[in-house]
C-alpha cells in the first residue's frame, strides 16, 4: 500500500481527514526515526479514518515488492486485492491478507465497486516484514484468512487477537518466514493487559483511545508508538470511561541491516537498484485486469534500516 497514488502521508500524531477531495491520509508509523525496525517490522502504515463519498474510493494502482511480507488489517471498511498471481480477493475487518512478495511481486488494493458506489469509510493497519536474508528470494505468495481463523482470546474486558506468531497461549494459522508477533489489543475502559516479554524487540501503537503504563505517570494517545526494552514486562491500562485500540508488534531483530527504497526491501543495495531497474523496464510480471502503471518515482537515497 505505498504506490503513492491518491494517499498523502502525514506524521503520526497528525490527525487524518477525509478524502472527497480524492485523497488519502496515512500515518506513516515506522520507520519512527531514520532507520528504525522493531524486530523485522520494517514499516508501519496506519490509514484513516477516512470517509469516502459516493462514487469514490480508495486505490492502490499495481505496485511492486521484494524481499517482504506484507500484512493487511482492517478495523472498518473493504479493500479489494488483485496480484500477478492471479489472486483476488476481498478482505475485511478482523481477517488477514499476507502478501509473501519474496523474488517480486505486484498487487494493486483498491475500493470494491460495490462500495466505491455507494461510499463508506476505511480504518486499517498495513506492516512490511523484511524477510530472513536466506530467504528473500523466496517465490511469492498470497493467503487470506477469514475472521474465524484468527484466534482471539476475550476476558476481564481484553480482547486480544493473535494476527500473527505466537503469544499468551495462543498460535496464529498465519505463518511468517520471519520470527514475530503481531496481535491487535482491544480494552474497555479501565481494563488491563499484561505484555510480556516473548521477543527481543516489542512495541505497542496506539490506534485509537489512550493507555497508561501502570506504575508510571502520565498516559499515550491515539498514534503514539510505545516502544519496550528488551526483557521487561509492563502492564497497561486503558482510561477510564475510554476503549483503547492497541497493536502489539515484535519479534527478533534481523542480523543484518534492510534497505528499504520505495516499496523494496532488502538486505542488498544492488538488488534494490536491480528491483528498480526491472520495473522501470516492465520486466515484473502485471496484475491480470489492470491497466495501470505507477513510473519508478524519484527517490535519491536508499538508507539502511536496524
Amino acid at each position: 500500500m505505498s504506490s503513492q497514488q491518491n494517499r498523502a502521508i502525514i506524521p503520526s500524531g497528525t490527525p487524518s481527514h477525509d478524502a472527497e477531495a480524492g485523497t488519502f491520509a496515512m500515518r506513516r508509523v515506522l520507520p519512527a526515526r531514520q532507520g528504525q525496525m522493531i524486530g523485522p517490522f520494517v514499516l508501519l502504515d496506519h490509514f484513516g479514518p477516512t470517509e469516502f463519498g459516493a462514487g469514490r474510493g480508495f486505490d492502490a494502482a499495481p505496485h511492486p515488492h521484494i524481499g517482504l511480507e506484507a500484512v493487511t488489517y482492517l478495523i472498518d471498511g473493504e479493500i479489494l486485492h488483485r496480484d500477478s498471481l492471479g489472486q483476488v480477493q476481498s478482505i475485511r475487518p478482523g481477517e488477514v491478507n499476507w502478501v509473501t512478495a519474496g523474488s517480486g511481486i505486484v498487487h494493486s488494493e483498491r475500493t470494491p465497486p460495490q462500495l466505491r458506489a455507494a461510499g463508506g469509510n476505511l480504518v486499517g493497519i498495513q506492516a512490511w516484514i523484511a524477510l530472513p536474508a536466506r530467504q528473500e528470494e523466496t517465490a511469492p505468495k498470497f493467503a487470506h484468512h477469514s475472521r474465524s481463523d484468527i484466534p482471539r482470546i476475550c476476558a476481564e474486558g481484553v480482547e486480544f487477537t493473535l494476527i500473527a506468531g505466537a503469544s499468551d497461549g495462543l498460535v496464529s494459522p498465519v505463518r511468517s518466514l520471519a520470527e514475530l508477533v503481531y496481535a491487535e489489543i482491544v480494552l474497555t475502559g479501565g481494563a488491563r493487559y499484561q505484555v510480556r516479554p516473548e521477543h527481543h524487540d516489542r512495541a505497542i501503537y496506539v490506534v485509537a483511545g489512550e493507555v497508561e503504563v501502570v506504575g508510571r505517570a502520565g498516559s499515550f494517545g491515539e498514534s503514539a508508538l510505545i516502544s519496550l526494552a528488551p526483557g521487561t514486562e509492563i502492564v497497561l491500562r486503558a482510561r477510564p470511561f475510554h476503549a483503547t485500540r492497541l497493536m502489539l508488534l515484535g519479534g527478533e531483530p534481523l542480523p543484518e541491516p534492510r534497505y528499504r527504497k520505495w516499496n523494496f526491501v532488502s538486505s542488498s543495495a544492488d538488488r534494490i537498484e536491480q528491483a528498480e531497474s526491472d520495473w522501470r523496464d516492465r520486466r515484473f510480471a502485471e496484475v491480470p485486469g489492470e491497466a495501470d502503471f505507477i513510473p519508478l518515482p524519484e527517490d535519491p537515497n536508499t538508507e539502511p534500516h536496524r
